[in-house]
């Protein structure tokens, strides 16, 4: 809804959806849902607390965020200008507001995003404290409920907020292993890494009336693949009718249904025998853990994103080929699709029984179409998560080799489901009990180098990059045009250096000069050298301590101190 004049602000508004003039005390009194045409109004996280819970009820989280600007990112403005002028105009310390409350008389902990902070972007401080309110949940022993509304990860924070999809993930893992409820209510928008993470890989997924969710905009699946989008694309009754969500709820009754679900969860939850114990508070971060291994002097980071985009560079299949033996590729996604971008199968390394999974570009221009530049389908992401359970039954560990520009943007990887596919990828590598090594060989793009990249150790080849977004969509969107890419590059952090200083990356993997296409078998070499190595630190440990390290390794970016407690 809009506002007819600055001096008319409290009075009346105007509907977004059919334009008509609406008086504001009505309009707030039907819940800011246009009582002409239906269509529902944004809500910041406060007013959209004092609608879903009972009076009185919610109480905030002591923790609250801290000023951080952990990559030094500058583009217009320095970070923490944006940060403080957010915080002045919202009133909230960021994009989240998190505590615990009463919704029809059940209790819960609650995460509610607002957009107007930031767009709802995904950083550090964001993901700690939904992290801390899951761990809340865990502590009283009841349900988490999620109320989305974000473009995504913050570019601003680069790597670091990528892994934030992660860190939450790994929370919601430990809910659903206590046999609590999480429940993720989708609102009006929620893109990016927050759909292809917390908001799709909860119990329940309810999306209000009216909300988009998808995990690349339609801007981008048009500017990408020059597509016409159906009518409704990624509305909350597109995802209905494409299995994405379980129920699509008015705004009006959505309080309702949020009771009747936690009353449910409830009777069921006092209904098992015997009684699950009841957890105490979740250990706070974070362990120590093996030393990083840096590389040195490192080029220009654009000159670094070229070559990692260089066409004769390894690929997965090459290094199956020269640094593995044996492999027996696997096909499908047993559920009617078989994505040539992910390709995956068993093989040996120094003798060992390995399941190798990795994105597949191709060196031609025929390859890299063939096999969709890399970009994984749904259908990828699912034979991915196959592969995986299927090696953890048999005990094998598993290597991953990440190189993408990113998921599949296109209309059908939507229609099928791209973001739950990443966020359910995302979900299982945070408890698969085996051990797990992932090498990041070119590009890694996003949400979709992340699914594969969940790991008790992640390597980096010494040309290779790694970042929250392309320079190119960086620079788009925060300065005035896509040439900007080179600095953009700069200010993103996504060198294997930068990558290893910031502590995403354990190890990086040394290339023979100039790059590793200029010497393709000293490369693999290299690598299948790098990988026995690490693979040799895990083979022993036990599987409730791997998970456990690996849920700690994601739980480290940042939370000490980008969180402070005020008691």
């Amino acid at each position: 809804m809009t506002t007819t004049a600055p001096r008319d602000e409290q009075l009346w508004s105007r509907c977004d959806g059919c334009a008509s003039l609406l008086y504001r005390k009505r309009l707030r009194r039907n819940l800011d849902v246009c009582p002409e045409c239906g269509s529902h109004a944004r809500l910041d996280a406060p007013d959209r607390v004092a609608q879903l819970v009972d009076p009185d009820s919610f109480t905030p989280l002591p923790d609250r965020a801290a000023r951080i600007d952990p990559i030094g990112f500058v583009d217009a403005l320095p970070y923490p200008h944006r940060l403080s002028a957010a915080r002045a105009s919202t009133g909230l310390d960021e994009a989240v507001l998190c505590g615990t409350a009463r919704i029809g008389g059940h209790p819960v902990a609650l995460a509610v995003m607002d957009f107007r902070f930031l767009g709802g972007s995904l950083g550090c401080a964001v993901g700690e404290l939904i992290t801390r309110a899951a761990e809340q949940a865990q502590a009283d022993a009841v349900p988490l409920v999620l109320v989305t509304a974000s473009g995504g990860a913050r570019m601003q924070e680069g790597p670091l907020s990528l892994m934030q999809m992660a860190t939450v993930s790994q929370a919601i893992a430990g809910l659903r292993e206590a046999g609590l409820l999480t429940v993720s209510v989708i609102t009006d928008p929620t893109y990016g890494g927050v759909a292809a993470s917390f908001a799709t890989n909860t119990d329940l997924v309810l999306a209000e009336n009216g909300a988009r969710m998808g995990f690349a905009g339609p801007r981008v699946i048009r500017q990408v693949t020059g597509a016409t989008l159906p009518d409704g694309f990624q509305t909350a009754e597109f995802l209905l009718q494409h299995g994405q969500v379980d129920m699509v709820v008015p705004r009006h009754a959505l309080r309702g249904r949020l009771t009747a679900l936690l009353a449910a969860a409830r009777a069921a939850r006092a209904a098992r025998r015997p009684p699950v114990p009841r957890p105490g508070p979740a250990s706070r971060p974070v362990p120590a853990t093996a030393p990083v291994t840096e590389a040195g002097p490192q080029p220009d980071a654009w000159e670094t994103v070229r070559t990692a985009r260089h066409p004769g560079r390894p690929t997965t299949l090459d290094y199956l080929e020269t640094a593995f033996d044996g492999f027996v590729e696997l096909h499908g996604d047993r559920l009617g699709a078989d994505c040539p971008a992910v390709v995956g199968g068993l093989a040996r390394l120094d003798g060992r029984p390995v399941m190798v999974i990795g994105h597949q570009k191709g060196h031609t221009t025929a390859e890299l179409v063939a096999h969709n530049f890399g970009m994984a389908s749904p259908a990828g992401h699912r034979k991915a998560l196959r592969l995986m359970r299927l090696a953890a039954r048999l005990g094998l560990p598993v290597v991953t080799l990440v190189d993408t520009p990113g998921a599949d943007p296109g209309v059908d990887a939507e229609q099928q489901g791209q973001a739950a596919a990443i966020a359910e990828n995302i979900l299982a590598l945070s408890v698969l009990p085996t051990p797990v090594v992932a090498v990041v060989t070119g590009e890694g793009g996003s949400g979709g180098a992340l699914a594969l990249a969940v790991a008790d150790r992640v390597l980096m080849l010494e040309h290779a990059v790694y970042s929250v977004i392309s320079p190119e969509g960086c620079a788009a969107i925060l300065w005035p045009d896509s040439s900007a890419a080179p600095q953009a590059a700069r200010a993103l952090r996504l060198t294997a250096a930068d990558l290893c200083r910031l502590g995403v990356v354990d190890e990086v993997v040394p290339e023979p000069a100039p790059a590793a296409h200029g010497d393709p078998t000293g490369a693999a070499d290299l690598l299948g050298r790098a990988v026995a190595a690490n693979l040799a630190g895990l083979l022993d440990v036990p599987p409730a301590t791997l998970v456990r390290r690996r849920r700690h390794r994601f739980r480290r970016y940042g939370a000490a101190r980008i969180v402070e407690v005020t008691r």
